[in-house]
């Protein structure tokens, strides 16, 4: 049902995925995502960030993002590790500079 479709729509339901289940360990946790130029970039980095501290970087690439968002395993894979990240960062264990949204 979800699988494929435009960068735009891919990127919005990513950005969606990442921040609905990093806010489920916090709601103060932000999600960063850089998604690059359409044209150029197919890679998605994504940071966490509380307060002044960020998360390490999650990369996916668009191909795979788009392929797999209709997968149930690969979904609650990819929710587990924002969520390892999440609360790596509630318990003070995310880098100290917030960099660059």
């Amino acid at each position: 049902m979800f699988a494929g479709g435009s960068r735009p729509e891919v990127t919005r339901w990513l950005r969606n995925f990442l921040t609905a289940h990093a806010k489920r360990v916090s709601p103060r946790v932000e999600v960063l995502l850089d998604a690059g130029d359409e044209r150029a970039e197919s890679r998605y980095r994504a940071r966490l960030r509380l307060d002044e501290r960020t998360s390490d970087a999650l990369e996916l690439e668009y191909p795979e993002v788009a392929r797999n968002r209709a997968s149930l395993a690969w979904c609650a894979a990819l929710a587990e590790r924002v969520a390892g990240l999440a609360r790596a960062l509630v318990a003070g264990r995310g880098s100290a500079d917030a960099r660059a949204r």
